[in-house]
């Protein structure tokens, strides 16, 4: 499998369509037909469905949308490594990849990166949010040099360094709702709502706050699960319910929300994770070395 093929099925994918697919990339819609088959064959799989005579829309089978998702992800590890490699020795630019999810403690990789700017200005950097499967996903693969996670650590996997900071558990909550008038939140206040909680969570069921619940989660009202907090604090605006989650993520100030901490204070600790035995790029190195000299 080519690189150069990936780059052809990729542009068929978004293009849907072999002709304008072919256009984009400069090549007749013949010799673009061709080299698609031949991956099919390679593959031993279908991975485009071709329209009919009145349709030259194109759209991807099952293993297509299997084969775009890898396809991504490897020309993402094939770029980065480029650019790796190809720098100068003598000056440090370059790319760092971090993988978190939302919280408050992302001002301190800010804070490290401005520090760093001073001195290397072509330094930049790049942002993935999503849960802590994410994160450990992307960088398993190599697609993010350093992630940032809650809780344990697998140290026979990564290598970490503690943030100096923990993310405070509590409820987000509409400022009309009869909870609002409270000062902070007692497991009976939620017992009988409707919660919105993170998928992760609703996955694992063994975070913090579920304890401090004293109930399981299946025993409870939960009206809806969230990857980004953003997308459930519309929830809560439009009034689906009150939403389990950490402080200082959402700016309630001069909005229609406010946020209640638990009457037990919960935190959750955070560390910044990197692949056992990595061999960073320079600019990852500097980036490290400024973060241990901040914390």
């Amino acid at each position: 499998m080519e690189i150069r093929v990936l780059q052809y099925f990729l542009a068929v994918a978004r293009e849907q369509s072999i002709v304008r697919a072919a256009q984009s990339l400069h090549l007749s819609q013949p010799t673009l037909s061709v080299q698609l088959k031949n991956l099919e064959e390679e593959l031993g799989k279908q991975l485009l469905i071709r329209g009919t005579k009145g349709s030259r829309k194109v759209t991807l089978t099952e293993e297509g949308m299997i084969l775009r998702k890898r396809a991504e992800e490897i020309l993402n590890l094939v770029k980065k490594t480029e650019n790796e490699i190809t720098l100068s020795d003598s000056i440090i630019m370059g790319d760092v990849y971090i993988g978190t999810g939302e919280t408050d403690a992302v001002r301190f990789i800010a804070q490290a990166a401005k520090t760093l700017q001073k001195e290397y200005p072509n330094i930049h950097y790049h942002i993935s949010s999503g849960n802590s499967d994410f994160v450990k996903e992307q960088l398993d693969k190599g697609l993010i040099d350093f992630g940032i996670i809650f809780g344990p650590v697998d140290e026979s996997k990564y290598d970490c360094l503690k943030m100096p900071y923990k993310d405070t558990w509590g409820v987000l909550m509409r400022k009309d709702s009869p909870l609002a008038q409270k000062k902070t939140i007692a497991p009976e206040d939620l017992w009988d709502k409707p919660l919105i909680i993170s998928e992760q969570e609703n996955k694992t069921h063994d975070m913090p706050f579920v304890a401090w619940l004293k109930h399981n989660l299946s025993e409870l009202n939960i009206v809806s699960t969230y990857n980004l907090l953003f997308n459930a604090s519309l929830m809560v605006q439009e009034g689906l319910g009150y939403a389990l989650c950490f402080d200082k993520i959402i700016n309630t100030c001069g909005s229609s929300l406010c946020f209640r901490p638990l009457n037990s204070k919960l935190e959750s600790e955070m560390n910044i994770i990197w692949k056992k035995y990595q061999i960073f790029s320079k600019p990852a190195d500097k980036f490290l070395t400024q973060l241990k000299q901040n914390f």
